[in-house]
């Protein structure tokens, strides 16, 4: 996958809205459309580092979909994930959420 569908997906997954990925990375909404809506297009490094720290993740996630300092397991569960249709991950990524939430409140 390109940096702007991993973009996608993880702005999908964390719920955030590109303006708000904007105004905590201190990169330009604009630009940020312009990463999602045009697969072919990265960014400069110094950028993805922004949009990536405001994720939560790291920018080789972004450019490759893959994350060498991630388990293996899970990144072949993260990629299995992906081939699924939207409406599948949405329901694979609340039922994580409701698992961790019920777990941190047993703790």
């Amino acid at each position: 996958m390109a940096f702007g569908e991993n973009l996608k997906q993880e702005l999908a997954y964390s719920g955030m809205l590109k303006k708000e990925l904007a105004s905590i990375s201190g990169v330009n909404k604009r630009a940020i459309d312009t990463y999602v809506r045009t697969n072919s297009s990265m960014p400069p490094a110094d950028t993805a580092v922004k949009i990536a720290k405001a994720l939560g993740v790291t920018v080789e996630y972004l450019v490759t979909g893959e994350d060498s300092s991630m388990p293996k397991d899970i990144s072949r569960l993260t990629r299995t994930i992906l081939t699924l249709n939207k409406r599948d991950q949405k329901l694979i990524t609340l039922l994580v959420k409701a698992m961790n939430e019920k777990m941190n409140s047993t703790i």
